[in-house]
């Protein structure tokens, strides 16, 4: 009863509520940067794919550069920096941006591989048939990449909800933030706190992972 009696205080009506608002937050900021990276991404990795000169070149050097910057620097920047040279944005906003801007760059990788993975002798065989550049990527390269594309892709969808979490540095009111709120009324609560918290990731996450896994399967 003794360990019991911790849990027993946090699991009230209103602590839960407060929790729960939070987790919708850190959901509704995940999902949104999940369709606008991908949206973005997957614009990126074909141009890249595509091999347009001056473009391509462009954007590999925009790709490889956020993608070696650490994500908390632009959530940094994104909120604070941005400010100085007239872009203000909400707290909620700033998360969406920086993590669409991260994500970006990292789905657009997983995309163009994708899609290089996809025999060149496929490609020949769709131009001899009559096919259109466009269309050869539209009709045959495109499906059977998406199919290879799932698993990273569902795998970098888990990361972006983690990572949703450093976002707490710029007081977004998410899962974490509304944690650390509860915590910070009473510090003898920090573990069945932070047990709750870990367990609301972890459904959700693991879903994702076993859809993952479910997908691998099916192309195995």
């Amino acid at each position: 009863m003794d360990f019991l009696a911790p849990f027993i205080e946090v699991l009230t009506p209103d602590n839960m509520k407060f929790l729960l608002e939070g987790f919708w937050v850190t959901l509704k900021v995940a999902a949104i940067s999940i369709v606008l990276s991908f949206i973005i991404g997957g614009l990126i990795g074909i141009l890249r794919y595509a091999k347009i000169p001056v473009v391509s070149q462009l954007l590999a050097v925009v790709v490889e550069t956020i993608r070696n910057l650490p994500l908390l620097l632009i959530i940094f920047f994104t909120y604070f920096a941005l400010p100085e040279v007239g872009i203000d944005m909400e707290i909620i906003t700033a998360a969406i941006v920086a993590l669409t801007i991260f994500e970006s760059a990292m789905l657009s990788e997983i995309i163009r591989s994708g899609l290089n993975s996809i025999h060149k002798g496929q490609i020949e065989a769709g131009r001899s048939s009559g096919l259109n550049y466009i269309q050869t990527l539209r009709y045959i390269v495109m499906p059977q990449a998406l199919r290879r594309m799932v698993p990273p892709l569902v795998s970098q969808f888990i990361s972006l909800l983690k990572d949703t979490s450093l976002a707490v540095v710029i007081a977004l009111p998410d899962l974490l933030h509304n944690a650390q709120i509860l915590y910070a009324q009473n510090g003898s609560n920090v573990i069945p706190i932070f047990i709750i918290v870990a367990l609301m990731y972890f459904i959700v996450n693991y879903a994702l992972s076993l859809i993952a896994k479910r997908l691998e399967l099916k192309q195995a």
